[in-house]
Parts: C-alpha cells; sequence; structure tokens
C-alpha cells in the first residue's frame, strides 16, 4: 500500500461521494440530533449543540445507548447555556452509565466556555472549535462539517473501517492512522460535507459491518479495493490482542439508618474523575489489597462486586457496616440517589443491600 494518496488512487473512486450521498438520501438513519437530508436540502439548519453533544456522547458508546441519554440531556439542558449554568455535579450525575466521565468534565468545561467566552455561539470551523476544552481533531471537524457544513474530514471508527476497505489497507487501523486520514481526505467533497460526513458513518455502521459486511448493499461497491480483491471480510486487520488484567480492591459502603450510603468524591483526575464514590483501597493487580475502611466500625464482608472496564477486570471485596455519623469530608447519597453513581459503585451498594 502507497504512503500517500496517488492520482490513480483519486480516479479509481471518482464517483464515490455522489454515489454515497445518493444512497444516504434513501437510507439516512433518523437520529433525534440528525436533519435528515431531505430537511436539510428544504432548508433547515443543524443546531450545532445538538451535533456537538451527540458527537461527545457516541464516543465509545453505542446510538442505541445514547438515544435515550441525549434525549433526557435536552430536557434538562436545552441549550449550551442552560448547561453550562448547571452544577458539575449535576452533569456527571446525570452521565452516569455512559463511561469515560472525563467527558462529562469536559463538555461542562465547553460549555462554560461557550456561554462565557462566545457568546453561547459555536465558532464555526475546525480551528475555532480546537480551542474549546475538550474538543480534539474528530469532534471539531464532525461539528464543522454536520453543523456548518464545512469541507472537513470526519474519520471515526465506522470511516476507518470504510477506508481501510476501499483502499485494502493491509495493516492495523492503529498503525496507520495518518495513510487513513489522507484516504479519507482525498475523498472529501466540497458539495453537501455534512450530509456525506453522515453517509459514511451510515454506510459503517449498517452496511460495511465489522463483521460480515452488506456488500450487495453497498452503493460503492464497485470502487471498494478488498471486495474487488475478495478480501473484506478479513479487514480491518485486527491487532494482536493483549490480555486484560484482573486488580483488586475493598470498598465500604456505610449505611444509615435511614438507607442512605456513604459516600467521598473522588479525585478529579483518574478513573470517575469528579464524581461520588465508595471510599476503599486503592485497585491493584497483585496481593491482597489494604484495607482503608473511612471510620472505626463492625465492617463485615458483604460479597463480592466484579466489573469490566476498558483495560481491566475489577474484583472488589465489599464490606458493609451501619453508620451513626458522617465523617469529615464525606456525604451521604440517599438511596433514591443512588443512580448516579458509576455503575461499579452501584453493583457494590447491591451486594451490600442484599
Amino acid at each position: 500500500m502507497s504512503d500517500r494518496v496517488t492520482g490513480t488512487d483519486k480516479g479509481r473512486k471518482r464517483g464515490f461521494s455522489t454515489a454515497l450521498l445518493k444512497w444516504y438520501d434513501a437510507h439516512a438513519r433518523a437520529l433525534p440530533w440528525r436533519v435528515s437530508p431531505a430537511a436539510r436540502q428544504a432548508g433547515a439548519v443543524p443546531d450545532p449543540y445538538r451535533v456537538w453533544l451527540s458527537e461527545v456522547m457516541l464516543q465509545q458508546t453505542t446510538v442505541a445507548t445514547v438515544t435515550p441519554r441525549f434525549e433526557a440531556f435536552l430536557d434538562r439542558w436545552p441549550t449550551v447555556t442552560a448547561l453550562a449554568a448547571a452544577p458539575l455535579d449535576d452533569v456527571l450525575g446525570e452521565w452516569a452509565g455512559l463511561g469515560y466521565y472525563a467527558r462529562a468534565r469536559n463538555l461542562h468545561a465547553c460549555a462554560v466556555t461557550v456561554a462565557n467566552e462566545y457568546g453561547g455561539v459555536f465558532p464555526d470551523t475546525e480551528e475555532g472549535l480546537l480551542a474549546l476544552p475538550g474538543i480534539g481533531r474528530y469532534t471539531a471537524a464532525a461539528v464543522a462539517a454536520i453543523a456548518f457544513d464545512r469541507p472537513a474530514t470526519v474519520v471515526d471508527g465506522n470511516v476507518d473501517r470504510v477506508m481501510a476497505r476501499q483502499f485494502a489497507v493491509d495493516r492495523p487501523i492503529r498503525e496507520v492512522k495518518e495513510e487513513i486520514y489522507a484516504f479519507a481526505e482525498s475523498l472529501t467533497p466540497k458539495k453537501r460535507p455534512g450530509d456525506y460526513a453522515q453517509a459514511l458513518m451510515d454506510l459503517g455502521a449498517t452496511v460495511c459491518r465489522p463483521k460480515a459486511p452488506q456488500c450487495l448493499l453497498c452503493p460503492v461497491l464497485k470502487m471498494c479495493d478488498a471486495h474487488i480483491q475478495g478480501i473484506a471480510d478479513a479487514l480491518p486487520v485486527k491487532p494482536a490482542k493483549k490480555a486484560r488484567p484482573t486488580r483488586y480492591g475493598v470498598v465500604y459502603v456505610g449505611l444509615s439508618s435511614e438507607g442512605a450510603v456513604l459516600t467521598e468524591r473522588r479525585p478529579d483526575k483518574g478513573l470517575f474523575g469528579g464524581m461520588a464514590g465508595l471510599p476503599g483501597s486503592a485497585w491493584q493487580e497483585g496481593g491482597a489489597p489494604e484495607e482503608a475502611p473511612p471510620l472505626a466500625g463492625d465492617w463485615e464482608v458483604a460479597g463480592e462486586a466484579t466489573h469490566t472496564l476498558t483495560h481491566f477486570h475489577l474484583v472488589l471485596t465489599v464490606c458493609r457496616a451501619r453508620v451513626k455519623r458522617k465523617p469529615k469530608d464525606y456525604f451521604w447519597t440517599a438511596a433514591g440517589d443512588l443512580e448516579t453513581l458509576p455503575t461499579v459503585f452501584r453493583k457494590a451498594v447491591a451486594v451490600a443491600v442484599g
């Protein structure tokens, strides 16, 4: 494979965007943050706030999971100014279950910046968007293209896969990210770039799927090098899997007489940064974790809670006790508010209370 896009490459892919957009006009997914191609051509303009919010939520999360959460966010904070005015704790609580909590903190910081420094109006260029907190190369390109119809090159996981097959990329994507980007850039049209970006995403999600790609339904099948070579099923090349280690820890579920749970504010940096969590030990791979109860008491082992995170499996020994008085720097989380805790801690509470 060439290290750059050649004139031959461009010649073979002539008509790619036209064919893809024609397919998108007929088969675009109906998504709550999306302006349909028909509505867009009739003059409807996407809301940059909705586009940005959806793109942040969709990072490492599925459309099915995001859709109801997106609508719940909009119900509480219908504008970027409303989101900026919300307490960070409320935003973190609403984010619970979507994972990667640093995204929620960056989401709030970005909203504050847009509200306070840009008058509640998002910049309409990639460069301007990149200057905002928490917005990187992909999100800047996606918002610029989808919200403002800028000819930005948008490359997410779906687009990676489409490009890997279109150009028969024979190495793991993570090893050739810039080449994949160059291929995508060579195909990005100046006409309808926002619809084109979403069309590529839809193609990857519904047709050019990770397993068993639906090649016969593909609008750009005749241009696909992997199909021509008969290797579409074998691409993208998968990197060697790394073993996921197991870490162990202890958590303490202190219960009040009213059923509230003793919680603490986790450090801003690290997993679940800035969120409410259960007190406990560090999580480590080897050896028995050190016991670290938040206060003296009749702690008893209630069982184990297990949870799998992106980079490791976690096994927590759950200890419980009745607590009469809250120690300094801790707070009570009422039983009705436990859904604001990260999933791993909700599992531990469930073990403690049976």
